[in-house]
Formats: structure tokens, C-alpha cells, sequence
């Protein structure tokens, strides 16, 4: 397969003598003997490099063909076509684009059994050849479709297998890397990859559930790997233009379940805030605009604190939106704010409305937000107390003594705060012991600010009597 042999004979007039002939022959029932003179013609064409020709000849061929509805003649005229010797590239993806263009007539007017196998043809003669990976990823695509279609049929005799075989089928496909595919279309390929490897995923997930029981890739562990990994090769720069706002919002709704899955709450805040940002989505500030920043402030307050967490926490409760949401702007006050948070007044404000959310409905973020809570709570009193006893501490959390003792220690762990716990004594102590150096070094700070002081007021002083004595000169 070449075209970078020089033409060496032009045979138009020929062919142009010859196709209304063919076509004639077709017509009149003689299909085989007009294929014969079309390939005998086409073989000269070939050898002399006239891809004008070449391509016209083979088109007609698997046109005639398409025409007499003679679908074997078709498959294994297109397979012939493009296994010749020294076939013309060109001419190649100049019928099988064509080819292609017949699918969706077949399959309404011939039914899927003929529409799978011109696809399959189609897929075996693109296999290997850079200069098809193009067509071979749409014709991909649309076999992906109908697996995932079977799985959903009740006629299927294995669901689970079928969605198994359209996520195989696409994940194959490095469409990243493909230099004749447009970015828009390379995007739409990515994400459609991630949806079903989201799809089986679940489905794996779910399957491990029923069981008890995790195999050694723990349910679909392996497939949101993939997910993730297909998140990077999208570039976020592209989704941000104005005609890809449809990518944006499905990209980052597959990032936001991928994230929950993981229970990475400040992520899925991140998301949900690329979500808000979208103009379409920030217009709508009674639909989907509103929608998304109750997220964010849900998933904000229910990530573990990190410097990162409070940055994001502080610059959302100042964003002049939030206030709109009064009790979402309420919740996050209280997180901002360095004041105990007693959770009995929590579940009593927030709870009847939070619990009937999306959000907290599933029981484990209702206690991961407890949880939330008390992990301020404990920040706060740091913040306020050197030494408390343990009981009392407890009594600050709503806690028992040995839940108390878990939480700090956790949060000491982390690094979150400096503790260290007497237990025979019962008390806590937030400031650590300092050394010699610290204290002599915060001595001769303070010393320093004190001599600084004395000298301004000296030179206030001087600067007055000097004032006073010009007066009453």
C-alpha cells in the first residue's frame, strides 16, 4: 500500500467509457460480469499509480454491489479492494468512508444482522492501518453502542458481559494519540470511555456488595483507575471554550462521581465549583446554578480540614452568592467561625433539611459532617485552652471520653493539632514544652518591641517640648 509512487499513465478516458457500461451491465442483472471489467480496469489503474481512477473504479465496484443489496458480494468485495497489491491509501479510505455513510440505512432497512457484518468487515480491513484509525474508532464506537444497547435488552443472555465488551471495545482505542481525529471529536471519544468504565465499574461495585466479599481488584477498583487515567488526557484549557460548554458539564459530572467514589469530598467541591463557573450554569441561578453551589458548600464543609480546605472555605463564605442561600451560608459560618459548635444544635437547626438532600441522605456523610464538627470543635478549643481536662473536653464535643481520645488522636496524627494526652492525670495539654532557646528568643523579641516603643514615645516627647517652646518664644 503506497501513494508515493509517481503516476504513471492517466486512465480517465477509459474509465469514463467504462462505468456507464458497468452500470448498465449491473442494472440489467449481470452484477459478477460488471464487477470483472470494473477490476480488470481497476488493476491497471492501480499499477500505474492513477489514483483518480483507482478510486472511482473501486467505488463503483462496492456501489454496484450496495445497489443489488447483495451484502456478502459487498463485505467481500471491500475485504479484496483493500488487500490488493500495492493499493492506494487514498483510494482505501475513499471507499470505506463510503462504506460507513450506508450504516444507519442498513440497519433500518436491512436489520442488525447485515448492519454487524459490514461493521466487522469494516473493522477488519481498518485493523493496523494508521491512515484508518480514524474511520475504525467511529465504526468502534457504534459497535460499543450496540453491546451496551444488548446489555439493556431483556432478550440478552448476558448483561453484564455485554456492557463488559462495549467498555473493551472503546477502552482499546488511544484516541489521544490520533493526528487525523479533531480535538472535539477526540473528547467526545475520551469521555465516552470513561461513562461505560464508570458503568461497569458500578456494576462490579455492586456485584461485591451482594457477595460480602472483595476479589483481588477489589469489585471495579481497576476500572475507576481507568477513569481517573482518562480524566488526565482531557485538556481542561479546551473545555473552557464557549462551543464545548457540553463537554465541560459532562467531563466534570463523570469527575465528580469518580471523586465520590473515593470519598474525596474537597475534589468533588472543586468540580462542583468548575460546574458553577460555566456561564450557562451561573445564569441559572434558581436551577442548575443554585444547584451547584449548595454542593459546594456541602462537600466544603464535609472535607477533612487542610490549609487548602480553609483557603476554599474562607473565599466561599465571602463570595457575595452565598448569602442568597441563607441556610448554606449559614452552615458554612459556622465552620469559619472559631466557635464551639455543639452538634445537638446542629441536628436541630440543619438536620430535617440537610437529611432529605442528595447529599446527606446516605448515612455516612451525616456522620463524616458529625465528625466534621467535632474536628473543629477540638481545633477551636486548641486555639483557646493550653491544658483542659479530658472530661470536660468531652463534654465540650458531646463525646464520650474514649470517642474523644480517638478524635484527638487522629487529628494529632494528621498534624492537624499539638496535643499530648496524661492519662493518669486526665488532662490534655495543647502548647508543647518549650526549650531554653524558644524562651530566650521570644525574651529578647519582646525586649526588642519594648525598646522600640520607649524610643518612639522619647521622640514623641522630644518632638512636643520642641513645639511647646517655639510657641512661647
Amino acid at each position: 500500500m503506497s501513494d508515493n509512487k509517481k503516476q504513471e499513465k492517466d486512465y480517465t478516458p477509459e474509465v469514463t467509457a467504462l462505468l456507464p457500461e458497468a452500470e448498465a451491465l449491473a442494472k440489467s442483472g449481470k452484477l459478477q460480469e460488471a464487477l470483472d471489467k470494473l477490476l480488470a480496469l481497476e488493476k491497471l489503474t492501480r499499477n500505474a499509480a492513477d489514483l483518480s481512477s483507482t478510486t472511482k473504479l473501486s467505488k463503483a465496484a462496492i456501489q454496484h454491489c450496495y445497489d443489488a443489496r447483495n451484502y456478502p458480494l459487498v463485505n467481500s468485495t471491500i475485504t479484496l479492494l483493500s488487500k490488493k497489491h500495492g493499493q492506494l491509501k487514498a483510494a482505501i479510505q475513499a471507499f470505506v468512508e463510503e462504506a460507513i455513510e450506508w450504516l444507519p440505512e442498513i440497519k433500518e432497512r436491512d436489520g442488525e444482522e447485515r448492519w454487524l457484518e459490514l461493521l466487522e468487515t469494516l473493522r477488519s480491513v481498518t485493523e493496523g492501518k494508521i491512515f484508518l484509525e480514524t474511520p475504525r474508532a467511529r465504526v468502534t464506537l457504534l459497535l460499543s453502542h450496540y453491546h451496551e444497547n444488548l446489555s439493556l435488552s431483556s432478550t440478552a443472555k448476558d448483561p453484564k458481559e455485554s456492557l463488559q465488551t462495549a467498555s473493551d471495545l472503546l477502552s482499546e482505542l488511544q484516541v489521544e494519540t490520533y493526528s487525523s481525529m479533531q480535538r472535539r471529536e477526540k473528547t467526545e471519544f475520551i469521555l465516552e470511555q470513561m461513562r461505560l468504565l464508570i458503568q461497569v465499574a458500578r456494576q462490579k461495585d455492586a456485584e461485591v456488595g451482594k457477595k460480602g466479599t472483595k476479589d483481588l481488584l477489589g469489585g471495579g477498583e481497576a476500572e475507576w483507575v481507568k477513569v481517573r487515567v482518562g480524566g488526565r488526557k482531557v485538556n481542561e484549557e479546551f473545555l473552557k471554550e464557549k462551543d464545548n460548554e457540553d463537554l465541560k458539564l459532562k467531563y466534570y459530572d463523570m469527575m465528580i462521581q469518580h471523586a465520590l467514589n473515593q470519598d474525596a469530598y474537597l475534589d468533588v467541591a472543586k468540580y462542583y465549583y468548575k460546574v458553577w463557573e460555566t456561564p450557562s450554569v451561573k445564569e441559572d441561578v434558581n436551577g442548575k446554578g443554585k444547584a451547584a453551589l449548595e454542593h459546594i458548600s456541602y462537600y466544603m464543609v464535609l472535607a477533612p480540614h487542610t490549609n487548602e480546605q480553609s483557603d476554599m472555605l474562607h473565599h466561599l463564605h465571602v463570595d457575595p452568592a452565598l448569602p442568597k442561600l441563607e441556610l448554606q451560608y449559614n452552615l458554612t459560618k459556622c465552620f469559619v467561625t472559631k466557635e464551639l459548635m455543639r452538634w445537638p444544635g446542629i441536628e436541630e437547626l440543619y438536620g430535617k433539611f440537610l437529611q432529605k438532600t442528595p447529599v446527606f441522605s446516605q448515612e455516612k456523610r451525616w456522620e463524616d459532617l458529625h465528625t466534621r464538627v467535632i474536628e473543629h470543635n477540638i481545633r477551636v478549643v486548641a486555639e483557646y485552652y493550653t491544658r483542659i481536662t479530658l472530661v470536660r473536653l468531652s463534654s465540650l464535643l458531646d463525646l464520650t471520653p474514649k470517642e474523644t481520645e480517638a478524635v484527638l488522636s487522629r487529628l494529632v496524627v494528621s498534624g492537624t493539632v499539638w496535643a499530648k494526652i496524661d492519662r493518669l492525670a486526665g488532662i490534655i495539654s495543647f502548647r508543647a514544652k518549650r526549650s531554653t532557646e524558644d524562651v530566650m528568643n521570644d525574651w529578647s523579641s519582646d525586649m526588642q518591641k519594648l525598646l522600640s516603643l520607649v524610643e518612639k514615645t522619647w521622640m514623641g516627647m522630644n518632638a512636643a517640648q520642641a513645639a511647646q517652646s517655639r510657641v512661647k518664644s
